[in-house]
């Protein structure tokens, strides 16, 4: 490589360095670094890569759309959470599981693994962790390990829970289907499942529990993992995820009266609500998603409404030519959002006419939703306008240029930890696919390597970042009093991730001498 396009190269990274200093050692939230991201982006996109004004104005504008559709999601996914929390629902939910068995490596399996991935499939975002850890707590497992199972436990199930938003963000960055890129993209992801659910059980008591627990995982892994990869790849991956761990639910309540397992339960609580009319919700959104999803009458009658716009091609002052055409489009009525939407509010009337809500429980629902949903989407706003921005003005070109002429044919293998990075900096695999999604797409194809299987790896990747995200730890720590003393977690949760991200990153490599 030349000198001038090393400096070029520096002056494309440095956005993204801005973001990770100011995360990693400023402890900047994602919202403030993202912000920070896109002022220096836009400085030097401007003195640098010929930006202008028409230029930024069209790459905010399509930046916001991308945005629009992950945030539907997001807003409507944790509507839904508090809904279903507010009755009462998941502490009823957690008991019910809690009576099947007293083994410590099925609850480890149950709670840390499945719980946790139903959890994410419904709501995400740090809700996984936050609720788990204070129940592994009262059965007796420590802080840190109550804080670090579910981190691990939870990751295979991020790229296709909460309604498939990190999906849904990949599709709208690439600008690629999702029958292409889920094939890839379940298959990696369920290779993690096993591995998720191997090294939660390792982390509590070593290879002795995970030899103990090998047939539970086994057959559960397998539920969970083929279960994401036919939602996925049918065009169901909305409900990849919360799919995948319900039905990883009924084989972990059975698999639990095997002999080797059935142990007496340690407690015999009672929760106020049975476990049906806790899981009523979920079941709803079950209905309601698969109509949506599966009838084609139903979904042509929901997506006449679709909010979209057109873009002329735009060229910078340095010769980038960005192509006119469409942003992406948001389906109003159809949008996984809307489904969850309608899925809460049919539930919230539900519980409400059986009385298991308190006085002014909308009110309390509301503010808890605006509360988590507000610093999640200046988050991942920032981060997609900037990400635009680059886009726009070749920065992100440059990027997938120079990392595919120092790492050539070897690329596969380095394509997860770039996705484990973002999902580290940012908090969340949504804006790690929105970062680096496009500069993996494009050093695929300058490698000419396959971008579906390249993108599973940056999905999966971003997924497995999870169990490392500061952001995420911070939130369950402070949960089960472990608050300025989360050193202990990160360092548990790292050394598990690292090693995963790198058994995928092999994965990724052999698979892309296949294809």
């Amino acid at each position: 490589m030349t000198d001038v396009f090393i400096v070029k190269w520096i002056f494309a990274f440095s956005p993204i360095l801005t973001v990770l200093v100011l995360m990693i050692f400023k402890n900047w939230s994602g919202s403030r670094a993202g912000a920070a991201g896109w002022f220096v982006s836009l400085i030097i996109a401007t003195l640098i890569f010929g930006a202008h004004p028409e230029l930024i104005a069209h790459s905010q504008m399509k930046g916001i759309l991308l945005s629009l559709n992950v945030l539907y999601i997001i807003w409507a996914a944790l509507f839904l959470y508090h809904v279903v929390n507010e009755t009462g629902a998941i502490r009823a939910i957690g008991i019910g599981i809690q009576r099947f068995s007293g083994d410590k490596s099925i609850q480890i399996l149950i709670f840390g693994w499945i719980f946790a991935s139903f959890l994410q499939g419904v709501a995400g975002y740090g809700v996984p962790i936050a609720v788990v850890a204070p129940l592994l707590v009262a059965l007796g497992f420590s802080p840190v390990v109550s804080v670090a199972v579910p981190a691990i436990g939870h990751s295979w199930s991020v790229t296709f829970g909460s309604m498939g938003a990190s999906f849904q963000a990949l599709m709208a960055v690439s600008g690629l289907e999702s029958s292409y890129l889920a094939p890839w993209s379940a298959a990696l992801l369920g290779v993690a499942t096993f591995l998720c659910g191997i090294f939660a059980v390792y982390a509590y008591d070593g290879w002795k529990m995970v030899k103990h627990s090998l047939m539970a995982i086994l057959i559960i892994g397998t539920t969970m993992a083929g279960t994401q990869y036919i939602l996925s790849v049918s065009g169901m991956w909305t409900l990849g995820g919360f799919g995948a761990s319900l039905a990883g639910l009924c084989s972990g309540l059975a698999v639990a009266k095997l002999k080797i397992y059935n142990q007496t339960p340690p407690s015999q609580t009672q929760p106020e609500m049975g476990l049906w009319w806790a899981l009523a919700a979920y079941f709803i959104l079950i209905v309601i998603v698969s109509t949506g999803v599966m009838i084609p009458a139903v979904n042509a009658f929901l997506g006449q409404a679709k909010l979209s716009f057109a873009f002329p091609e735009i060229i910078s002052l340095k010769g980038w030519v960005v192509a006119a055409g469409p942003g992406k489009a948001i389906n109003i009525f159809g949008h996984g959002g809307a489904l969850l939407f309608y899925s809460s509010v049919i539930s919230f009337f539900v519980y409400l006419a059986k009385g298991f809500y308190k006085p002014q429980a909308i009110k309390t629902i509301l503010q808890k939703t605006v509360k988590s949903g507000v610093p999640t989407s200046l988050g991942i706003v920032s981060m997609v306008c900037f990400a635009m921005i680059m886009d726009h003005c070749q920065m992100i070109y440059i990027l997938a240029e120079g990392i595919s002429r120092v790492f050539g044919s070897i690329y596969p293998l380095v394509a997860p930890w770039i996705g484990l990075l973002g999902a580290f900096m940012t908090g969340s695999n949504t804006n790690s696919n929105v970062v680096f999604g496009v500069l993996q797409q494009e050093t695929a194809h300058l490698a000419g390597l396959s971008a579906a299987l390249i993108l599973a790896a940056q999905t999966t990747g971003g997924a497995l970042g999870s169990m490392i995200a500061p952001a995420k730890i911070l939130v369950g720590c402070s949960t089960v009093g472990l608050a300025g003393k989360e050193g202990p977690v990160l360092k548990t949760t790292l050394r598990y991730g690292l090693v995963i991200t790198g058994i995928i990153g092999i994965i990724t490599a052999l698979a892309s001498f296949i294809i």
